[in-house]
């Protein structure tokens, strides 16, 4: 079925505006970029004021633009703690260094509180947490396993394995240093992947306490001291404490969401069938709009992972051979080296490690066997039509059944398909019998009598 040009260019105008609006607008409560969490500076003998940001997931890009916006916004609104609450199982080195510079450099206290129960502070997390001012945990929560891996996949050589583990070791120590926490302890979590549940993290000096809730953590951490970064004593205020959400605004999810290596893989597949759908039926319009925008997204989202080129081109090049299908027909020979080169290039594509930064082969396979149904369906539909009897054109005509007008001997004329043609016949056919085209010559039919009898009136 053909899309109507019009339409679909209206449609597809219509699906980017209510994206770019999807992204762009804030949540209702939640401040977007640039914007005051409240209106004017509070009065002197205000209650002590803390921002409260919570953050779940894989440290990247998003997540080092988002804690580094959200220490801005404290600083500007002079609040007396930043309070993150954090669950990650690690990430990006660069993005973590983004994070613990911010930190460290930030004039208000900033608080890591390792929360819910059963959350972590793992990899990157381990060296956000160290970094902090002060560092909570939930009971039920863990820190450490900080050995850094390549995220690449490749294997690492004992040179370069050595050279990224020292400098691991020598940041984590300088922190935990500057910090005035275990040292030894950073340097195990390094080199030993070491992992250290809440209290013991407490006992060995890692964390400053234990706390099940945030009226307890306030509770625990009022007047403890801490040095800023020009190593001036601060005592923290927290008791009646002014609480302030600041959470992800819809910008920020949507970007959160694109930083996942499976939304990056199906993004990349649906491009893929969008492109082919426009291919195989040239002015469609909508299926290639949807496909550009789902590409551009996916290499968007690819950006912040080291993928394997060779797995992506094994897929581009698997949906060049469904493409070719279309076009040259080989007989299954190209269907299935596409099916070869995109199950390959899928299974390629992400090779890391660490599970959260590669795709799961329980997304990998149904993806890749419903890609492969739907254009195995595809091609299988476009050999039935070139297998139909054509209906149209001088082609269509051959085997249509008409009336002989008048003596058909070997000259004269017929009425075929609604219209009066010349018509010729080896055989003597008299007016008014039925006729079968055999062939057409130019506007002149060749003609042959039916096999039933001469047709009444």
């Amino acid at each position: 079925m053909q899309f109507f040009p019009h339409r679909s260019a209206r449609a597809a105008a219509c699906a980017i505006l209510f994206l770019t609006g999807l992204v762009l607008l804030p949540l209702p409560g939640v401040p977007a970029e640039g914007d005051s969490l409240s209106g004017a500076a509070p009065p002197p003998g205000r209650p002590p004021r803390v921002l409260w940001v919570p953050f779940q997931g894989v440290i990247g890009t998003v997540a080092s633009s988002f804690l580094v916006d959200a220490i801005d916004e404290a600083e500007k609104r002079s609040a007396d703690a930043v309070v993150i609450e954090l669950d990650t199982p690690g990430g990006l080195d660069t993005a973590m260094r983004d994070i613990v510079k911010r930190i460290l450099s930030s004039e208000v206290p900033v608080i890591v509180y390792v929360s819910p129960s059963g959350s972590r502070a793992a990899s990157a997390g381990a060296f956000i947490a160290m970094a902090a001012h002060a560092v909570a945990m939930a009971p039920g929560t863990n820190i450490g396993a900080a050995h850094p891996v390549n995220i690449g996949g490749a294997q690492m050589d004992s040179t370069l394995s050595d050279k990224a583990t020292n400098d691991a070791v020598a940041y984590l120590r300088s922190i935990a240093e500057e910090k005035g926490r275990d040292p030894e302890w950073a340097e195990r979590a390094v080199r030993a992947s070491e992992s250290t549940p809440a209290s013991e993290a407490v006992a060995i000096g890692i964390a400053d306490c234990v706390a099940a809730s945030r009226a307890e953590l306030f509770e625990k951490l009022d007047g403890m001291e801490v040095r800023d970064s020009e190593g001036e004593t601060h005592v923290l205020s927290l008791r009646d404490a002014d609480v302030e959400e600041f959470s992800m605004s819809r910008r920020y999810r949507f970007l959160a969401f694109l930083n996942d290596p499976t939304v990056a893989y199906i993004l990349l597949l649906l491009g893929f069938y969008g492109l082919f759908f426009e291919i195989s039926s040239p002015g469609t319009i909508f299926p290639g709009v949807v496909g550009a925008i789902c590409l551009v997204l996916a290499l968007f989202a690819l950006k912040s992972f080291t993928i394997n080129y060779t797995g992506l081109l094994l897929m581009i090049l698997g949906v060049g051979f469904f493409v070719a299908e279309l076009f040259t027909p080989s007989f299954g020979v190209l269907t299935a080296g596409g099916v070869a080169a995109l199950v390959l290039g899928s299974v390629l594509l992400f090779r890391s490690p660490v599970p959260f930064l590669r795709v799961s082969l329980a997304v990998v396979l149904p993806a890749v066997a419903v890609t492969v149904a739907f254009f195995v369906f595809a091609l299988a539909m476009a050999f039935r039509t070139r297998r139909k009897k054509p209906t149209t054109g001088r082609r269509g005509l051959v085997g249509e059944t008409g009336v002989a007008r008048t003596e058909i001997a070997p000259k004269g004329t017929a009425f075929v398909a609604g219209a009066h043609w010349s018509a010729v016949s080896d055989q003597p056919i008299a007016a008014g019998m039925l006729i079968v085209v055999e062939k057409v010559d130019g506007l002149v039919l060749r003609v042959r009598p039916a096999d039933w009898e001469r047709k009444d009136g």
